[in-house]
């Protein structure tokens, strides 16, 4: 989910869904085109992808970047992308996928439960309050396009599990949108304090030794209720990761986890 500027809404590929528009789709194994969108993608991997892949392949946060991915620090970036690595086969298709399908499919990634549609954000810049803007983009090659089964963008988000994925995609898009600037000083974006900020987003396993193996609760007082379920919950660690990337980064404070 990107920050998409005003003047480039009229831009974007594909139609524009505003809320209770309707769009035709449907996936299923008797469509001509199944899995053929499985292959050869700039498919890109957000915080939460990583932390359900991670308990659904049994690896640590370390091995599925290692194994499955590519950080990739665009020119004039300040934040590396995340993007999955594809097989290394003619078709180079999706290394989850099988002749059966997503060998992944309860734990699959924000892109693939919300395709058709795309999404992103715009940002008023007097109030920075962030506004959805959805997209549907089928690929030419879709067949399911062509199926007579309606969706809205809150229905197909309920059906495919997407709720939550879209929940946790605002909360990093929040964060993200921030690194427009330019925080690192001198170190740039591959310095110590760059490392530990991609840390906090992307590797919960490490992040949690940080946080309880460091002097980390020595210099901030998060609340110990909140603490006992980030140490048992990921996705409360990850919460925390987002509020320390905004506090260590950018000054911005989160007293509800006493982060100030």
């Amino acid at each position: 989910m990107k920050r998409i500027e005003d003047q480039d809404l009229g831009k974007i590929p594909g139609r524009r869904l505003e809320d209770g528009d309707v769009f035709c789709f449907e996936c299923r194994p008797d469509i001509s085109c199944f899995n053929l969108c499985c292959r050869n993608l700039n498919l890109f991997l957000y915080p939460y992808d990583i932390v359900r892949l991670k308990k659904k392949l049994r690896m640590t946060a370390s091995e599925v970047i290692e194994k499955h991915t590519d950080v990739v620090l665009r020119p004039g970036n300040f934040f590396p992308e995340v993007l999955l690595t594809m097989a290394d086969n003619e078709e180079k298709t999706c290394p989850f996928l099988s002749e059966k399908g997503c060998t992944v499919y309860s734990d699959r990634m924000y892109a693939c439960r919300t395709f058709p549609t795309e999404h992103g954000v715009s940002m008023d810049e007097a109030t920075g309050v962030l506004t959805p803007v959805h997209f549907y983009k089928p690929p030419d090659f879709c067949q399911g396009q062509y199926e007579t089964k309606e969706w809205t963008v809150s229905s197909w988000s309920q059906d495919q599990g997407a709720v939550y994925y879209h929940k946790m995609m605002t909360e990093w898009t929040k964060v993200k949108i921030l690194f427009q600037n330019d925080p690192w000083g001198a170190d740039g974006p591959e310095g110590k304090m760059a490392r530990m900020a991609f840390m906090a987003a992307y590797n919960m396993d490490d992040f949690k030794d940080f946080v309880f193996k460091s002097t980390f609760l020595k210099r901030y007082k998060v609340p110990k209720a909140f603490l006992k379920k980030a140490k048992k919950d990921e996705v409360e660690l990850l919460r925390l990761g987002f509020a320390w990337i905004k506090l260590f980064c950018f000054g911005y404070p989160s007293p509800e986890l006493g982060l100030v």
